[in-house]
């Protein structure tokens, strides 16, 4: 009598029953190993030979049919599961785009705007969003803006140093001071120390400048002018960048 051929297996990883003749699982897309199917229909096939000699023809069609099926019906699985995979993948990605507010995505252009032109921190930029000075957007429009927008806060503060040293040419511990103030920039402290850390700067020459416009605008004395860059209340430059100040006046 025929030894009809097994029509299911179990996934060797997630112990599902797939069909037989499956190279890939449907439900965990394991691979489960070309040897060990090639060796099944090999005995398939085997037992198809003996079937037609001793019964005849006929058999030998319905033996041979089957595994064309059984690949027929993996194949399908298989295409299923990737568009499934696919449409999911599709849904997820554009159905919160199109739930998002029209207030939200002007919000989040103004942010973009902002964060590209004037490089604003996190705080600052959710501030000028809300104020009824500014945007006047919602609390919670600012809020998605702020957390979506494509921003890089350490190369915001860097770029707000750049700034200052090149302008106002500020000592390093002012520097960082105007960058975290709740009156400044309203950096964080890490951004802030990236952006003092990594700003083209030459704090001996900041302290020259400095010192010279206080020579030129206020008639300072030397000493006078020593004090003012090296106070915390003051300019806060090191002692050794304000004895250089100090030497290199005219």
């Amino acid at each position: 009598m025929k030894k009809e051929k097994p029509t299911t297996k179990i996934c060797k990883y997630c112990k599902t029953e797939i069909p037989f003749d499956a190279k890939v699982c449907p439900q965990c897309r394991k691979k489960q190993g070309g040897s060990g199917c090639l060796v099944a229909i090999g005995v398939v096939v085997a037992i198809g030979v003996l079937g037609s000699c001793f019964a005849g023809g006929g058999s030998s069609t319905e033996t041979t049919a089957a595994p064309t099926e059984a690949a027929s019906a993996v194949a399908t699985s298989e295409t299923t599961a990737e568009a499934t995979t696919v449409a999911e993948s599709v849904a997820k990605t554009t159905a919160p785009e199109a739930n998002v507010p029209t207030e939200y995505k002007s919000a989040l252009k103004k942010a973009g705007t902002y964060s590209d032109t004037m490089h604003m921190s996190k705080a600052r930029l959710y501030d000028q969003l809300t104020s009824e000075y500014g945007e006047k957007f919602s609390a919670e429009a600012a809020q998605y803006a702020i957390d979506n927008v494509d921003a890089d806060w350490n190369a915001n503060a860097l770029a707000n140093a750049q700034n200052y040293n090149d302008t106002m040419h500020m000592s390093k511990a002012r520097l960082y001071d105007q960058l975290v103030s709740d009156a400044g920039e309203k950096f964080t402290e890490e951004e802030a120390q990236y952006a003092v850390d990594n700003v083209k700067a030459d704090w001996n020459e900041n302290a020259l400048a400095t010192a010279k416009n206080y020579q030129d605008t206020m008639a300072m004395s030397p000493e006078a002018i020593r004090s003012q860059l090296t106070s915390d209340a003051g300019e806060k430059f090191t002692a050794e960048e304000a004895d250089y100040a100090i030497s290199h006046l005219e």
